[in-house]
């Protein structure tokens, strides 16, 4: 990774570049250690918010600038082409995760209704075989987006072992908090503002449901 610059005089070096990606993709750190974050805060690029540390737009900008690959090269297009793959199954995660958080009928779900609960981790497990093709093409056009299916699959582990909450807490590196880093840096690698991906994600799913 090369060290990014702001407004073309602002270099920051690759080890301080790579913890402002890592807090962008994340959207923010938890209990983590203030020797992680200090230099960040620091330059202002974080922001200490009781127990949570958010970036700062500034890093914002530099993440987005560290990451963004060359406009109409052929790997944009390739990532592209991914990233269109992956936006109905980015439509089907988010329902899994409400459908175990919530009954139909707009109750909590309180997990005694075993059926119900295997027919949510069916639907996860069509989720998680439906992404792993898009996770492989996505690994031979973007560097380091190998470690999504290993985090994704090592979330899926812990869940079925009995840990509930790595199907969707935001304290740890469950399956949706992995899936989220994954698409916030489909977005930053392709320059996608959120409106776009909303507006495109749901011209996919309405196409693919006429």
């Amino acid at each position: 990774m090369q060290p990014a610059a702001v407004d073309g005089t602002d270099a920051l070096d690759e080890i301080l570049t790579e913890a402002v990606v890592d807090l962008v993709l994340r959207g923010m750190w938890r209990g983590r250690p203030e020797s992680d974050h200090s230099p960040l805060t620091e330059a202002g690029l974080a922001m200490v918010k009781g127990p949570m540390v958010l970036p700062t737009e500034r890093a914002k900008t530099i993440a987005a600038r560290t990451l963004r690959v060359p406009a109409g090269s052929e790997q944009e297009g390739r990532i592209t082409a991914a990233y269109r793959a992956f936006l109905p199954v980015n439509r089907r995660i988010r329902e899994v995760c409400t459908a175990w958080q919530c009954r139909p009928d707009g109750t909590a779900n309180d997990h005694t209704d075993s059926v119900y609960d295997a027919g949510v981790r069916e639907a996860l497990e069509d989720v998680h075989e439906d992404i792993q093709p898009v996770l492989r093409r996505l690994e031979s056009v973007l560097v380091g987006s190998g470690r999504y299916l290993t985090d994704l699959e090592d979330a899926l582990d812990r869940f079925d072992d009995g840990a509930t909450e790595w199907l969707a807490s935001p304290l740890c590196d469950s399956y949706h908090t992995v899936w989220m880093r994954l698409h916030q840096e489909l977005l930053l690698v392709l320059g996608i503002s959120r409106a776009e991906d909303e507006a495109l994600e749901e011209e996919l799913v309405t196409g693919s449901r006429d």
